[in-house]
């Protein structure tokens, strides 16, 4: 196992482009780090240069305390696991998994105590002696993981090792690589752009964006106090339902009602926060208006035009648009921002609501809904960053 720390961290390239951006933070012995964010955010650079299949322009990485910006990979006593399995077709799974012990001289018997150690952790035993043509997907992954464990390294490094699985498969990976990672206690490094991933896979997770760290958290604190409106956008699914509103005194007005934003909220707002301000609520913040109690309170109620339901069996998504100016100014933001998933319009927002089952919510009808003013989020449009302090 081992600790491993970016110090200011950095990769440019001879063009001036700088694919990682002063990346600073510690990944801690035993602990599994996920890196996530959109395509060419500099995640995949990030992991190449902590491995050391990439130069680091400038900073420092330091492993157990030991600065290694220049030790070679094979020297750095760490495992890759590839998206593409990179396994050999014409080995069987017993000799895919030795291989990195042949090419260190490990003794046969050592060696087979390994691959059988390695092979029990995987279910991979009564397959040792098939070739990779004859495994699923999830079989042949699972013996580059092997491949990995054998080593006995002091990390492994994933690169987006489930995205030619299936969405079965991943589902069922994901569980076998949490148990795998508990077991072993091996520090981990993930990267993904999938974020259901990082939020079940992850310890902690650093989000990325155009090469900068946006956070550095555990997947409950950047769901819930995401520190910008990137975050904010990037993390859930679905996706924070963002839109344009104005501040007075305690009231929010949205675009379809006005909050009285409670004591709690108003205890975290940033003292000078602008009268324009970007709202933030989680579908979940929305319930059926017939469902919710006055004791619920606080919070408001608005009349809503259904346009489409989903129903997936134990929830309900239903999503209406609502009016209001300044959507385009969102839309603007939104892009400039990379923030997936906000639906804007010239003239209207396009939100959606998690709400019970039991709901009468209906398509193409009008309908009754109840906002929790306690959820809200709040970010400043000019920089995106949050305005309401982390709660609890």
């Amino acid at each position: 196992m081992a600790e491993i720390v970016l110090d200011a961290v950095t990769k440019s390239f001879g063009d001036g482009y700088e694919a990682v951006k002063h990346a600073d933070f510690t990944i801690g012995d035993g602990e599994f780090f996920i890196l996530v964010g959109p395509s060419g955010c500099g995640k995949s650079t990030l992991l190449n240069m902590i491995v050391g299949l990439e130069d680091i322009s400038s900073g420092e990485l330091r492993v157990d305390g030991e600065r290694v910006n220049d030790v070679d990979p094979k020297d750095r006593n760490m495992a890759m696991v590839f998206q593409s399995y990179a396994i050999y077709p014409h080995m069987t799974v017993r000799e895919n998994m030795e291989f990195p012990l042949k090419l260190r001289k490990t003794p046969k018997d050592e060696m087979a105590r390994k691959v059988e150690e390695a092979a029990g952790l995987l279910e991979l035993t009564e397959h040792l002696d098939r070739k990779p043509a004859n495994l699923s997907g999830g079989q042949r992954q699972r013996v580059a993981m092997g491949r990995a464990i054998v080593r006995d390294p002091a990390a492994f490094l994933m690169d987006e090792p489930l995205s030619n699985l299936d969405a079965k498969l991943r589902v069922q990976m994901r569980t076998t690589i949490s148990r795998l990672q508990q077991r072993l206690g091996t520090t981990t490094v993930y990267v993904t752009h999938d974020q259901v991933e990082a939020m079940t896979l992850g310890d902690r997770v650093a989000v990325l964006r155009r090469g900068e760290v946006q956070q550095v958290a555990s997947p409950r604190q950047l769901y819930q106090n995401p520190a910008n409106l990137f975050v904010a956008g990037f993390i859930g699914s679905p996706a924070m339902n963002l839109m344009p509103a104005e501040l007075d005194g305690r009231t929010l007005r949205l675009p379809m009602v006005d909050l009285e934003l409670p004591d709690q909220v108003m205890a975290r707002l940033d003292d000078g926060a602008p009268s324009k301000v970007i709202a933030g609520l989680r579908p979940e913040a929305f319930e059926d208006a017939a469902l919710v109690s006055d004791a619920e309170a606080p919070g408001a109620t608005f009349t809503a035009t259904v346009d489409v339901i989903e129903w997936l069996g134990s929830e309900m998504f239903a999503h209406f648009e609502v009016e209001g100016s300044g959507a385009a100014e969102l839309q603007e933001l939104a892009e400039d921002l990379e923030t997936v998933n906000i639906g804007v319009g010239e003239e209207q927002a396009q939100l959606v609501a998690r709400v019970d089952v039991m709901s009468s919510a209906k398509e193409q009808s009008e309908q009754e809904m109840w906002v929790d003013a306690r959820a809200v989020h709040l970010f400043d449009p000019d920089s995106g960053r949050a305005l309401l302090q982390p709660g609890d």
